[in-house]
């Protein structure tokens, strides 16, 4: 069984037991799992349920290693480079995105 859910502006594809980095969301620090409600797709191998967009019935619940607090992991640096085609006018500046990785204990619906 797998769902395809959507999480801040990007979409999964997961199955139970799958670990996953998706986007920083408000969580309580003490919280031990996590109700991801946008879900487009669910297929159990014979049924498919297809949202418009969303399902109403669906979520899929995960959980986090530890705590949420600990659960906060960065990304790889990225270096975005400003340049113009102008003598000495060039900047570099580094970004490293925070993610939270969860588990997929359940997919329902």
């Amino acid at each position: 069984m797998y769902a395809v859910i959507e999480q801040g502006s990007k979409q999964y594809k997961v199955a139970q037991g799958d670990c996953l980095d998706i986007e920083l969301t408000d969580v309580s620090p003490d919280a031990e799992t996590i109700e991801l409600g946008k879900i487009l797709f669910i297929s159990n191998g014979e049924e498919i349920k297809i949202g418009t967009p969303y399902l109403d019935d669906a979520k899929v619940i995960a959980s986090f290693k530890t705590t949420a607090k600990d659960a906060v992991v960065k990304g790889r640096k990225l270096y975005p480079m400003h340049f113009r085609r102008r003598k000495n006018s060039k900047r570099r500046i580094g970004h490293r995105q925070k993610y939270l990785r969860v588990i997929i204990d359940k997919i329902e619906g």
